[in-house]
């Protein structure tokens, strides 16, 4: 019997066609993407910023990666809401200066409907701040990121 084992490392491709100073059309695995800014902001409102497209995929991959390891850990999520607040360090984009942090901090209120008890509630908090490779890269850069968890019960 042979065994086939999936890649650990993989490569991701993509394009980005960049139609004016602020707005990029990327393609994706066959998906089309615009990233654009505000024209309050020098744009055309076509797409969500770089920031948000940022911001937004640390919604997505709480989402996934709390998904997974429920699913891991025998917890059944019947409904999950995630709001973010981030602040935002402008100075950067802004060319005042240099800023090391651009987000100090990142708020994530996370509402969850399961009918898990504490203990393996408490086990996918844990496991997601283990594996959510979004949250890992902004932590790292300096982020702090708090979750606010309001679990319900069906």
């Amino acid at each position: 019997m042979v065994t086939i084992r999936p890649k650990m490392v993989i490569t991701h491709r993509m394009h980005g066609t960049c139609t004016t100073e602020a707005r990029s059309d990327i393609a994706v695995r066959g998906h089309d993407i615009t990233i654009d800014e505000r024209t309050e902001s020098g744009g055309t409102n076509q797409g969500i910023s770089p920031v948000e497209t940022l911001l937004t995929s640390l919604i997505g991959c709480t989402n996934r990666i709390t998904h997974k390891v429920a699913d891991a850990n025998g917890v059944d999520i019947k409904d999950m809401v995630i709001d973010l607040e981030a602040h935002f360090d402008r100075r950067g984009t802004q060319l005042m200066e240099e800023v090391a942090v651009p987000f100090p901090t990142i708020n994530l209120k996370i509402e969850m409907t399961t009918d898990a008890d504490d203990a393996a509630v408490e086990k996918v908090k844990a496991d997601l701040r283990k594996f959510c490779p979004v949250a890992k890269v902004l932590r790292q850069a300096g982020t702090t990121i708090d979750e606010t968890w309001t679990i319900k019960r069906p």
